[in-house]
């Protein structure tokens, strides 16, 4: 038997591809904090009317495509090192998919960011409140989607998904409104329709976000629930 300083090689093996795994998912919780910095700054420089900000999320992308890039090699590298199956195997490819996510969710910080920047140049056409409910919902769906993520807690992954129909309903009422302010207000068409992308890129946030929630359920308990909530079983 092989043996380094005692330890069994098949144990050093062993200890190594753990290690491996614990790297990739602090990668994931690096790039998912990113992300989550971006859309808060995003709308903060939505709301504030702050430009310097809306600069920083652009910034903030930057960061995210590196670690994308890093992540994806790490997996390659250890779906071809390390051949993990089953348990391990569903973490990485979960892990694979997640990271995809978490940079699309930076490409929608940027467009609400540029959003922002035509924004800050002029004051609000009305008072946005509907816009700021629907940002913290996103953000709390992120947040608890990656610590699902973190735990590989399937339950907590499935209440992701189910407030997904809020971020639709809100979004349908936001360009409702915008849509309505328009044809009233025929000189708030440049702003209102800016602001309906600011709340379409929430919406394909909060897309991404039960993405993620379905890669947790499915690392977690081998299940696909894809567009199949009222599939769901009941816990």
């Amino acid at each position: 038997m092989n043996t380094t300083r005692g330890i069994p090689e098949r144990e050093l093996m062993h200890r190594h591809f753990e290690y491996e795994l614990d790297g990739l998912k602090s990668n994931i919780i690096k790039i998912a904090s990113l992300a989550e910095e971006a859309i808060a700054r995003s709308i903060r420089s939505l709301l504030e009317q702050k430009k310097e900000v809306a600069y920083e999320v652009i910034e903030f992308d930057k960061q995210i495509d590196a670690y994308e890039i890093v992540i994806d090699n790490h997996v390659v590298d250890i779906l071809a090192l390390q051949q993990p199956v089953a348990v391990d195997l569903r973490f990485i490819l979960a892990a694979s998919k997640i990271n995809n996510d978490l940079e699309r969710i930076g490409d929608h910080a940027v467009n609400i960011a540029e959003s922002a920047l035509v924004l800050a140049n002029a004051p609000h056409i009305k008072p946005l409140v509907d816009i700021p409910i629907m940002a913290d919902t996103t953000k709390h769906m992120l947040r608890d989607a990656i610590d699902a993520f973190i735990h590989r807690d399937a339950q907590k992954a499935r209440l992701v998904l189910e407030k997904d129909d809020t971020i639709d309903n809100l979004n349908k009422k936001i360009v409702g409104d915008l849509v309505a302010l328009m044809r009233k207000e025929p000189s708030t068409i440049d702003q209102a329709l800016d602001l309906i992308r600011v709340s379409r890129n929430l919406e394909r946030v909060a897309d991404l976000t039960t993405n993620i929630a379905e890669q947790v359920i499915f690392m977690a308990e081998a299940r696909v629930v894809k567009h199949h909530l009222n599939e769901l079983p009941e816990k």
